[in-house]
């Protein structure tokens, strides 16, 4: 969590050098509060952020106000984790920059998306083919991620209102699918793929 607060406030010193541009920064859980009393044009996500709270649930939420209130989403993304892409992606993000680019990068995509136009950083592109690919269903993705929190197949049921022998099923066709050969392998798999 320090790491992740470091190199935002580092992220911020760097963006505040632009005299065009106006930064605030928040965590994952004051995101919402933030865009609401901010109204910035543009919130850059970083989605694989190392905090406790699981963006991913929150990502939704954030998209939604951002939306009502005609803010861009510019998602940071790690090269190489197509899974993490597909799931962001549903959150109609306008631009897209990899975390392997240099700052000059995200100047150009804060710049585009600020005027409302969309931005895929190139070096995606095969991430996002990629993340067309992904082969498990949202349902199987939910399983997924509470399985790789921990929970039992008794609180996944009870989260996701299913019975157990469904959430067994689910499970065992996760652990098909990824190629895996058990449900920890699975999640090793899936969580490498950034799939959750």
């Amino acid at each position: 969590m320090h790491e992740t607060c470091l190199l935002r406030q580092a992220l911020a010193i760097l963006l505040c050098r632009e005299r065009d541009l106006e930064v605030n920064t928040a965590s994952w859980s004051d995101a919402v509060t933030g865009l609401i009393s901010w109204q910035p044009r543009v919130c850059v996500l970083d989605v694989d952020a190392p905090e406790p709270a699981a963006p991913m649930s929150e990502l939704a939420l954030l998209a939604e106000h951002a939306a009502e209130r005609k803010c861009g989403l510019l998602v940071l993304a790690p090269p190489s984790r197509p899974g993490l892409l597909y799931r962001v992606s549903q959150a109609r993000a306008m631009g897209y920059v990899s975390k392997g680019e240099p700052c000059e990068a995200l100047l150009g995509a804060i710049r585009h998306v600020a005027q409302g136009e969309q931005f895929v950083d190139t070096t995606l592109g095969w991430d996002f083919l990629q993340a067309a690919r992904v082969p498990l269903t949202e349902r199987e993705l939910s399983v997924l991620s509470l399985a790789s929190q921990g929970a039992s197949v008794a609180e996944i049921a009870g989260d996701l209102h299913l019975t157990h022998g469904t959430v067994r099923n689910y499970l065992s066709a996760i652990t098909r699918k990824t190629g895996a050969r058990n449900r920890v392998d699975a999640i090793r798999i899936s969580q490498k793929a950034g799939w959750v």
